[in-house]
């Protein structure tokens, strides 16, 4: 997502509108890939929060391009920050909006108005 705040309210409270689907779909696809789940997974738990892109080769098996395209992916659906220093890329996590999709797709609180069923 492209900010750091929620697009949207949660699936089960309100329809979405046409951009937040757009938006949400965006950041959806770039986590439905295995290897960018993986990626994400092992730069939020690299020591300091961050990674540099010749960490993360080793662990999922691929070269430093392929590699290199899908932290761009990540990048650019708003889930990571990349910084450059030297002739290295740094990712850090956006954890707010890792927080924004769970929080599109989390269920409100049992007993709230929005879990009330219309039906």
């Amino acid at each position: 997502m492209s900010t750091d705040e929620a697009c949207c309210a949660p699936l089960v409270s309100a329809p979405l509108g046409a951009d937040e689907a757009v938006e949400l779909a965006a950041t959806m696809k770039a986590l439905a890939d295995p290897t960018r789940l993986r990626l994400l997974s092992l730069v939020a738990a690299h020591e300091g929060g961050e990674a540099c892109v010749c960490d993360l080769t080793g662990p999922v098996g691929l070269s430093q391009p392929t590699v290199s395209h899908h932290l761009k992916k990540l990048v650019d659906a708003g889930l990571l920050t990349r910084e450059q220093r030297g002739v290295w890329a740094f990712y850090a996590v956006r954890t707010a909006a890792l927080g924004a999709v769970a929080d599109v797709l989390r269920d409100p609180a049992p007993g709230t108005a929005q879990a009330a069923s219309n039906c």
